[in-house]
């Protein structure tokens, strides 16, 4: 094992994908519970867009790799070295 390894912290963007992505899941509860959090007149309008929301903000979170162990993130930092090594 490499003894030189430094761990880093979680990245801003993985908390900010998070935060996006339980701000979205909380909408998405809040509506479907007649308690908008948005401000959007019209149900069914209010509905579509929370649920656009819901699913623009899930597939960005399935997309990006977001490391949240200790492992995770020096597993990301060995990957970099590694691809950096080879170019």
């Amino acid at each position: 094992m490499n003894a030189h390894i430094t761990t880093r912290a979680v990245s801003a963007a993985t908390i900010a994908r998070t935060a996006v992505l339980a701000l979205a899941l909380i909408n998405q509860i809040l509506s479907a519970a007649g308690k908008p959090l948005l401000p959007i007149e019209g149900a069914q309008l209010e509905q579509l867009i929370s649920t656009g929301f819901t699913t623009v903000s899930a597939l960005v979170n399935w997309w990006f790799n977001n490391s949240f162990t200790k492992e995770a993130i020096q597993a990301d930092a060995e990957f970099e070295r590694l691809r950096k090594s080879v170019y």
